[in-house]
Protein backbone atom coordinates (compact mmCIF):
# COMPACT_ATOMS: atom_id res chain seq x y z
CA UNK A 1 0.00 0.00 0.00
CA UNK A 2 1.01 3.58 -0.69
CA UNK A 3 2.14 4.93 2.35
CA UNK A 4 1.21 8.74 1.03
CA UNK A 5 -2.28 7.56 1.33
CA UNK A 6 -2.24 6.80 4.85
CA UNK A 7 -1.72 9.87 7.24
CA UNK A 8 -3.01 11.21 10.65
CA UNK A 9 -5.82 13.17 10.54
CA UNK A 10 -5.19 15.06 13.65
CA UNK A 11 -1.88 15.85 12.47
CA UNK A 12 -3.10 17.54 9.21
CA UNK A 13 -6.15 19.67 10.87
CA UNK A 14 -4.37 20.86 14.01
CA UNK A 15 -1.09 21.64 12.38
CA UNK A 16 1.82 18.46 13.72
CA UNK A 17 2.43 17.48 9.71
CA UNK A 18 4.09 19.94 7.73
CA UNK A 19 3.75 23.22 9.34
CA UNK A 20 0.42 24.39 9.92
CA UNK A 21 -2.69 22.74 9.77
CA UNK A 22 -5.92 25.15 9.01
CA UNK A 23 -7.45 24.55 12.50
CA UNK A 24 -4.14 25.96 14.08
CA UNK A 25 -5.67 29.05 14.26
CA UNK A 26 -8.22 28.45 16.05
CA UNK A 27 -8.04 29.56 19.62
CA UNK A 28 -11.36 29.89 21.14
CA UNK A 29 -14.68 28.74 20.81
CA UNK A 30 -15.67 31.72 19.56
CA UNK A 31 -13.90 31.51 16.56
CA UNK A 32 -15.28 28.36 15.78
CA UNK A 33 -18.58 29.60 16.11
CA UNK A 34 -17.84 31.85 13.90
CA UNK A 35 -16.56 30.30 11.12
CA UNK A 36 -19.44 27.71 11.34
CA UNK A 37 -22.38 30.52 11.50
CA UNK A 38 -19.88 32.32 8.42
CA UNK A 39 -20.75 29.12 6.37
CA UNK A 40 -24.49 28.52 7.31
CA UNK A 41 -26.00 30.09 4.39
CA UNK A 42 -23.63 27.77 2.10
CA UNK A 43 -24.50 24.92 4.05
CA UNK A 44 -28.80 25.52 4.12
CA UNK A 45 -28.41 26.07 0.12
CA UNK A 46 -26.80 22.41 -0.28
CA UNK A 47 -29.11 20.94 2.15
CA UNK A 48 -32.19 22.89 0.45
CA UNK A 49 -31.18 21.81 -3.29
CA UNK A 50 -30.60 17.95 -1.69
CA UNK A 51 -33.82 18.70 -0.35
CA UNK A 52 -35.74 19.23 -3.55
CA UNK A 53 -33.97 16.57 -5.54
CA UNK A 54 -35.56 14.50 -2.95
CA UNK A 55 -38.80 15.65 -2.68
CA UNK A 56 -39.09 16.06 -6.51
CA UNK A 57 -38.00 12.29 -6.99
CA UNK A 58 -40.92 11.62 -4.56
CA UNK A 59 -43.32 13.49 -6.57
CA UNK A 60 -41.97 11.85 -9.69
CA UNK A 61 -42.48 8.65 -8.20
CA UNK A 62 -45.89 8.81 -6.38
CA UNK A 63 -47.74 10.29 -9.83
CA UNK A 64 -50.49 8.64 -8.18
CA UNK A 65 -50.59 8.68 -4.97
CA UNK A 66 -51.70 11.95 -3.24
CA UNK A 67 -50.03 10.81 -0.12
CA UNK A 68 -46.84 10.99 -1.14
CA UNK A 69 -47.39 13.98 -3.48
CA UNK A 70 -48.66 15.69 0.20
CA UNK A 71 -45.52 14.43 1.42
CA UNK A 72 -42.98 15.55 -0.86
CA UNK A 73 -44.65 19.11 -0.88
CA UNK A 74 -44.30 18.89 3.17
CA UNK A 75 -39.87 18.20 2.34
CA UNK A 76 -40.04 21.44 -0.11
CA UNK A 77 -42.17 23.45 2.63
CA UNK A 78 -40.04 22.90 5.50
CA UNK A 79 -36.93 22.90 3.39
CA UNK A 80 -37.90 26.07 2.58
CA UNK A 81 -38.88 27.46 6.29
CA UNK A 82 -35.29 26.51 7.24
CA UNK A 83 -33.82 27.96 4.75
CA UNK A 84 -35.47 31.42 5.66
CA UNK A 85 -34.78 30.80 8.97
CA UNK A 86 -31.23 30.58 8.34
CA UNK A 87 -30.76 33.39 6.31
CA UNK A 88 -32.59 35.72 8.66
CA UNK A 89 -30.23 34.40 11.48
CA UNK A 90 -27.97 35.35 9.63
CA UNK A 91 -28.99 38.95 9.02
CA UNK A 92 -30.26 39.55 12.38
CA UNK A 93 -26.62 38.80 13.59
CA UNK A 94 -25.09 41.04 10.72
CA UNK A 95 -27.40 43.55 11.81
CA UNK A 96 -26.50 43.31 15.58
CA UNK A 97 -22.81 43.84 13.98
CA UNK A 98 -23.47 46.93 12.05
CA UNK A 99 -25.77 48.45 14.91
CA UNK A 100 -23.29 47.79 17.90
CA UNK A 101 -19.99 47.82 15.67
CA UNK A 102 -18.54 44.26 16.76
CA UNK A 103 -17.44 41.55 15.01
CA UNK A 104 -19.27 38.29 15.41
CA UNK A 105 -18.91 36.51 12.46
CA UNK A 106 -15.56 37.81 11.76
Amino acid sequence: MNSNLAFNIGDVFFGRLGGGGFLTEITDLGQLVSIIASNAIVVAGVILLFLFIFAGFQMITGAGNPQKQQQAMQIMTAGIIGFILVVAAFLIVRFIEATLGITILG
